[in-house]
């Protein structure tokens, strides 16, 4: 299958989408902070540069892209019809990544929590999350993507 668009423009419309500061963090941001907790952002001294980082509870979070981050079953992480092979490989080196990021930030200590872009809309739901992430034995952070589940599709 051919790209719709020529090379050019695909990698200008790539390039142009952020890592940092993207509407679903700055929207956990805002409901994290009307809940009363307070947090630094993007520390580069913590493994995989945290999105939100509580550091009197020792917790981390990040703010995962579906289509990036491989949400399973989620309809926004569905793999390009073209280059296949090139996104499958990204996408597992994308999840190899953040496992191992996770392991790095438990060995030193720290908790860590992923809220998914596709979460970001239901802000009860933000809510919940955080306060079981927060909150003195609150709720396990959802199941990380693994490998296995990386190159397939996910329902329309």
């Amino acid at each position: 299958m051919v790209d719709r668009i020529d090379a050019a423009t695909r990698s200008r419309n790539m390039s142009r989408i952020r890592s940092i500061d993207t509407q679903a963090e700055l929207a956990v941001r805002r409901i994290a902070h009307s809940l009363g907790y307070r947090f630094r952002i993007h520390r580069r001294d913590l493994p995989g540069t945290p999105d939100l980082v509580f550091p009197s509870r020792r917790v981390v979070l990040f703010v995962n892209g579906c289509f990036w981050h491989r949400h399973d079953g989620c309809r926004r992480a569905a793999t390009p019809k073209t280059r296949t092979e090139f996104w499958k490989d990204k996408f597992r080196r994308t999840v190899k990544r953040d496992r191992f990021v996770n392991e790095a930030l438990a060995n030193s200590g720290w908790r860590t929590g992923v809220i998914w872009e596709c979460e970001t809309r239901d802000r009860d739901h933000i809510t919940r999350l955080l306060r079981g992430y927060l909150e003195q034995g609150g709720e396990e952070p959802p199941g990380t993507p693994n490998e296995d589940n990386v190159s397939a599709t996910a329902p329309n």
